[in-house]
C-alpha cells in the first residue's frame, strides 16, 4: 500500500461560499474513488433544502444532482458508518470532474454520546477502508478535513494514522509478500495499492506528518506480521539475527548478534537453560536507534523471542501447536518498531533487545526441578519448562541495566492466563510506576492497540517461593500472568519498568488465523509522545 499528501489550498471548508471551489478542486482529480464524509447535520440540510444548501447540497450541485437522487432513493443514510457510493454519469466529464467514483461515508449524529472519539471513527474508517478494497478500485483520494469536521480538529494526526493502520491491515498478504510458500494456493495482491490524503493549508503540516509516520508505522507492523507468521522451520533464532542486521543496512539501525559462547561469557544461565534443549543456536540481538543526544538515556524495548515452543519436557498438546510459532511476536512486534522508528529518523535514543531461541524436548532438555542461575546472580527453580518466556526475559532485563535506561518495556506472549483474563481485545499492562502506565494506556487510546492494567501486589510474590532456589519459575494456576509478571519484576528494581502481555493480542486463531502487528502501534505512539 503506497500512502502521498496532496494539499488543496482552495479546498477550506468554514465558509459555505467555499464549498463549491473546494468540491471542484478535488473532483477535478483523476482518482478511482475521492471519499468524503458527512453528518446527520449535513443529511438533514440536503433533505430540507432538496439538494441545494449546505455541503452535501453544494457537491449535489456539481454532480447534477447524484446526490440527492441517491438520497430519494435511500442510499443515503444518517447512522454512522453507513456508506454510499456514486458512479461516474455521462454529465460528470463534461462538467470537469475527473474522478470516477464518490464515496460518502456516514459519521452519524455528532450530538450523540460517544460521536466524536476516536472509537467511533475506527467504526467509521474501517467501513470505508473495507469498501475501497476487494474491487476494481486502484487509487483513492481521501479528503481529510470533512472527517475532521466530525471530531476534534487535534485528532486529525491520529486519526490519518489510524486509517493507514486499517488500511495496511487489509492490503496485507502473506502470500504475496511471500509467494514461495504459497505454490498451489497464490494470494493475489488488493487491487487497491495507492491511499492520497488530501488536505488544505490549515492541516498541511499535521497532514504531512502524520503519513510520513503512519507509512513508517504500516511498514513496522508489515515485518511484524511476517515474522509472526513465517514457519518456524524458516524463522529460526539466526533468521531474526540476520533480519535485524538486513535492517542496519537499510534503515542504519546499529545491530549486535550475540550467539552462544557470548552468551555464556555474560552468565546467562536463564537465558541458555531454555535453549540448551534444541540444535538450533540461540542469539542475543541488540539493535540501537541514535536519534536523540548521545547523552539522553534511551527508552528500551526487549521482546521475547522464543521460534518455537513445545512447552519443553512439560509438553504441551499437540493440538494447536503449530500456533506456537507465534511466541515470538513479542520480539517480532520490538523489530517491527525499531524498523519504524529508524525510518522516520525518530529524535530520540531508542534500544531494542531481543533474547532468541526455540524450547524443544531432547536429552538436553532442562528438567522440571532443575536450577539454575541466572545473570543476575538470583538462583531459578524450574518447576515447569513451559514456562519459558520469562526463563529468557529476565537474563535480558538484567542486560539492559548497562544501558541505564529511562525506561524499560518488555513485550511478551507470556501466558495464557492473560488470555482468559483479557481476551484479544486488550493485552495486559503491569507495571509500578504510574507514569508509564498513563503513557502506555494514553498511546494505546491513540492507536486503538488498547492495554489493560493488571496487578502487580507484592503479596503475589508469595506463590513464587521455593525450598530449593531463590525463587521459583511458577506460582501455580492462581493469578498466572500476574505471577509472571511478578518474576519479571524481581530482575527489574534499578530501572523503571512496564510488562506488555500481549499472548491474546499479536495473534488471531481460527480461519483468519496470523500475526496481527500488535503491540507495534502501541509502542511506536508511546515512542512518538515521549519527551
Amino acid at each position: 500500500m503506497q500512502f502521498s499528501t496532496k494539499i488543496f489550498p482552495q479546498a477550506e471548508m468554514a465558509h459555505p461560499k467555499q464549498l463549491q471551489s473546494c468540491f471542484a478542486a478535488l473532483l477535478a482529480q483523476a482518482t478511482d474513488c475521492l471519499v468524503l464524509a458527512y453528518t446527520k447535520a449535513d443529511l438533514d440540510v440536503l433533505v430540507s433544502s432538496k439538494g441545494k444548501a449546505g455541503f452535501l447540497g453544494e457537491l449535489n450541485q456539481l454532480l447534477a444532482g447524484s446526490v440527492f437522487r441517491a438520497q430519494a432513493l435511500g442510499d443515503l443514510d444518517e447512522i454512522a458508518a453507513s456508506l454510499c457510493i456514486l458512479r461516474a454519469e455521462a454529465s460528470w466529464p463534461t462538467a470537469s470532474i475527473k474522478a470516477k467514483r464518490v464515496l460518502l461515508v456516514s459519521l452519524g449524529d455528532m450530538k450523540a454520546p460517544g460521536a466524536r472519539g476516536l472509537p467511533a471513527y475506527s467504526k467509521v474508517v474501517r467501513a470505508a477502508v473495507k469498501q475501497l478494497g476487494g474491487n476494481s478500485i486502484v487509487s483513492a483520494l481521501w479528503f481529510v478535513p470533512s472527517f475532521a469536521l466530525g471530531h476534534r480538529s487535534d485528532l486529525i494526526g491520529e486519526e490519518v494514522r489510524l486509517t493507514m493502520q486499517y488500511a495496511g491491515d487489509q492490503a496485507y498478504r502473506f502470500g504475496v509478500r511471500h509467494p514461495a510458500l504459497k505454490f498451489k494456493a497464490k494470494d493475489k495482491a488488493d487491487t487497491f495499492a495507492k491511499l492520497v490524503f488530501a488536505g488544505n493549508n490549515t492541516c498541511a503540516k499535521e497532514l504531512k506528518a502524520a503519513v510520513a509516520e503512519g507509512s513508517a508505522m504500516v511498514e513496522g507492523m508489515n515485518l511484524a506480521k511476517d515474522l509472526g507468521n513465517l514457519p518456524a522451520n524458516i524463522c529460526t533464532p539466526p533468521y531474526l539475527g540476520k533480519t535485524a542486521q538486513g535492517l542496519a543496512k537499510k534503515v542504519g539501525l546499529k545491530v549486535e548478534v550475540l550467539g552462544r559462547k557470548q552468551i555464556e561469557a555474560l552468565k546467562m544461565g536463564s537465558f541458555l537453560s531454555v535453549a540448551q534443549g534444541s540444535d538450533m543456536p540461540p542469539q542475543f540481538i541488540v539493535m540501537r536507534h541514535q536519534g536523540g543526544k548521545a547523552g539522553d538515556a534511551p527508552i528500551v524495548l526487549v521482546g521475547k523471542g522464543i521460534t518455537f515452543d513445545t512447552g519443553g519436557i512439560s509438553l504441551k498438546p499437540g493440538e494447536a501447536m503449530d500456533e506456537m510459532k507465534y511466541d515470538m511476536c513479542g520480539a517480532a512486534s520490538v523489530m517491527g518498531t525499531m524498523y519504524a522508528i529508524a525510518q522516520m529518523h525518530l529524535k530520540k535514543n531508542v534500544i531494542g533487545v531481543i533474547p532468541t531461541c526455540e524450547n524443544m524436548p531432547s536429552g538436553q532438555a532442562t528438567r522440571p526441578g532443575d536450577i539454575v542461575t541466572s545473570m543476575s546472580g538470583q538462583t531459578i527453580e524450574i518447576l515447569n519448562t513451559d514456562a519459558e518466556g520469562r526463563l529468557i526475559l529476565c537474563d535480558a532485563l538484567t542486560y539492559v541495566e548497562r544501558f541505564k535506561p529511562k525506561a524499560v518495556i518488555d513485550v511478551a506472549t507470556l501466558t495464557g492466563a492473560c488470555i482468559i483474563a483479557l481476551g484479544h481485545v486488550h493485552s495486559g499492562v503491569f507495571s509500578d510506576d504510574e507514569g508509564l502506565v498513563d503513557a502506555l494506556s494514553k498511546a494505546g487510546h491513540a492507536s486503538l492497540d488498547t492495554v489493560w492494567r493488571l496487578p502487580l501486589d507484592a503479596a503475589y510474590q508469595e506463590q513464587l517461593k521455593s525450598n530449593f532456589a531463590d525463587i521459583a519459575n511458577i506460582g501455580g494456576r492462581p493469578a498466572g500472568s500476574v505471577t509472571a509478571a511478578c518474576f519479571l519484576a524481581r530482575f527489574t528494581e534499578k530501572y523503571k519498568w512496564a510488562h506488555l502481555d500481549i499472548a491474546g493480542t499479536a495473534w488471531k486463531s481460527g480461519a483468519a488465523k496470523g500475526a496481527t502487528g500488535r503491540p507495534v502501534p502501541l509502542l511506536f505512539n508511546f515512542l512518538l509522545e515521549q519527551k
